[in-house]
């Protein structure tokens, strides 16, 4: 991948506090002219001379289309307009050059503006979303598949396409459909790997997985999965599962399953999910008979596995945990990408109130802000294909899993918007959880983190620098992959590849350049460094859970099955 397009998708990154606030306000507040639209209106009415020269190359560029002697043509790899009659047809290859001359012209005058830098990013976010939606491809007929699919179906591909955005506009998120789930089956052919629920409370439900191999390394690993979608993440379909992986190498694998939750539980907070973690950790104890457990976490999941690592550190109890795991944390939100420009304290407020009425942030809200970060590929690509076409979206298990959404409380909710806004994790004793000041600076427990440098989630110099304020040896990851991609990563990928260095005294591109570079997947460093970490080997179980924890129900539970 190009540096171009990793800058590129690092700049459509957004922070979680971007991503909350939006997801309760909505993402028409973030796509409609504001202040800062204002401030570049009056940039432009300042420096009449450049505003003129623009419009005037602009003028002449438009001459050149329409006599046929202008040589604009979309970047290479723009499968917008693949079509060969978008360059054939005399009359499409006009309209997509002035639309290309168009957007230039738009760049180039945010470009040169006298703006600061958070009206810029703001004003360039908002016209980037504009120019995506005024795609000439995104034009029933106009598009020249479109107008194929209308004569080959006789007009039944714009039916189809018509009922479908019926369909998605009645329900939220309001987005085209991504995935058609109609072949997936939980427990079946994703969440599938055996296991039973042990351990079950008003929160969370705890998974055990049944071992594959003859012996069992003495340490168990807990995964803390993220409080947004279900935990399967980590469970994908068989041969693409990382629990699945554990397993097969003789782990005792344990994974949270959190409950959906509803307006009844609209208080649970940081206390209530951190000592939900603690309960999980204590009922692994109990039936390993292990006095340390590698705790994992993913996403949210793994700032919640941070804060009780560093709470059992404030305590005196770091001893039970082996090692600290995390993949795709953002810990340090410090100039998260675009999206951190839109947000601020009022509509930090505004969000917060809204879902405290609510009594919870809904998932699928979450969903749609997180398909218009990336428009292009996650909206505007589906409105072809479902709309203009008439077809099926694909059936792909990570975006199953995206679409299979919950809620998250509204105290939850609030809490993660001021730990994102304050930075509080980068301060020691900024957060208070469970009565204990967090440092996550007392963590000495060797860690191990993981980023995807194309992610657009959590931007892997941000889970860098996160993983600087670990006080133990921590290895860094970085994976050739976007942000589930980076997870779901299993061997045999040809195309695979990861860096990896544990000294993280530099910058985060200084990092970069002195990494290790190795083919294949992180998955089997990973292996590698947790079988130095997790002590001698012992016979499997025989069976799951213990005697005073005994199997409640099969894998994958029943909290994931909560809408």
């Amino acid at each position: 991948m190009s540096s171009a397009t990793t800058s590129r998708l690092a700049e459509t990154a957004a922070p979680p506090d971007a991503l909350l606030v939006g997801a309760a306000l909505g993402p028409v507040r973030r796509f409609a002219p504001d202040i800062s639209t204002a401030k570049w209106a009056a940039s432009l009415a300042r420096k009449p001379r450049t505003t003129a020269r623009r419009l005037r190359e602009l003028g002449i560029e438009a001459g050149r289309v329409l006599s046929g002697t202008s040589t604009l043509a979309p970047q290479r790899g723009d499968r917008r307009f693949t079509d060969v009659a978008w360059t054939e047809n005399p009359l499409l290859r006009r309209l997509v050059q002035l639309y290309l001359a168009g957007s230039w012209t738009a760049g180039q005058l945010v470009t040169e503006a006298d703006l600061e830098p958070r009206d810029r990013k703001r004003v360039q976010f908002f016209l980037e979303n504009l120019v995506e939606a005024l795609a000439p491809s995104n034009v029933p007929l106009v598009n020249p598949g479109s107008a194929k699919a209308v004569i080959d179906t006789a007009g039944l591909s714009l039916v189809r396409g018509g009922r479908q955005l019926v369909q998605d506009l009645a329900t939220a998120p309001r987005v085209p459909e991504m995935v058609d789930g109609s072949g997936f089956a939980l427990g079946e052919n994703i969440a599938a790997t055996p296991g039973g629920v042990v351990f079950r409370t008003e929160v969370l439900e705890l998974i055990q997985y049944a071992p594959q191999t003859d012996e069992v390394y003495e340490v168990p690993v807990l995964v803390v999965p993220p409080t947004i979608n279900k935990f399967y993440a980590v469970d994908l379909a068989p041969e693409r599962s990382l629990v699945e992986h554990g397993v097969r190498q003789g782990r005792q694998m344990f994974v949270i399953s959190w409950r959906n939750p509803d307006s009844r539980h609209a208080s649970w907070n940081f206390d209530t999910y951190v000592r939900a973690v603690l309960d999980a950790l204590e009922a692994v104890e109990e039936i390993t008979g292990s006095a340390r457990t590698v705790l994992g976490g993913v996403c949210s999941g793994g700032l919640l596995a941070s804060i009780a690592a560093a709470y059992l550190a404030g305590i005196g109890r770091q001893d039970r945990l082996a090692a600290l795991c995390l993949a795709v944390t953002v810990i340090d939100n410090h100039d998260a990408g675009t999206a951190s420009a839109l947000v601020d304290e009022r509509l930090a407020s505004l969000a917060k109130a809204k879902s405290a009425r609510k009594g919870y942030l809904d998932g699928r809200d979450l969903a749609e802000v997180f398909a218009w970060l990336r428009p292009g590929d996650l909206v505007w690509n589906y409105w072809v294909n479902n709309y203009l076409f008439g077809k099926r979206p694909p059936a792909f298990d990570i975006l199953f899993w995206n679409s299979d959404t919950t809620r998250m409380t509204a105290a939850l909710h609030a809490d993660f918007i001021d730990l994102a806004m304050q930075n509080f994790l980068t301060r020691p004793g900024a957060l208070t959880v469970l009565g204990v000041p967090i440092d996550l600076g007392k963590i000495t427990v060797d860690s191990y983190v993981v980023a995807g440098i194309t992610d657009h989630i959590t931007p892997w110099e941000n889970c860098y620098r996160s993983a600087q304020l670990f006080g133990g040896t921590t290895r860094f990851v970085l994976s050739t992959s976007g942000h589930i991609a980076a997870l779901v990563n299993p061997p045999g990928n040809p195309k695979a590849s990861y860096h990896r260095g544990d000294d993280l005294t530099s910058d985060a591109k200084s990092w970069l350049k002195g990494s290790d570079v190795h083919q294949g997947t992180w998955w089997t460093d990973l292996g590698l460094w947790l079988n130095d970490r997790s002590g001698d080997r012992k016979p499997a179980p025989e069976e799951l859970g213990s005697p005073s924890l005994a199997m409640l129900a099969e894998a994958p539970g029943s909290y994931v099955f909560d809408k």
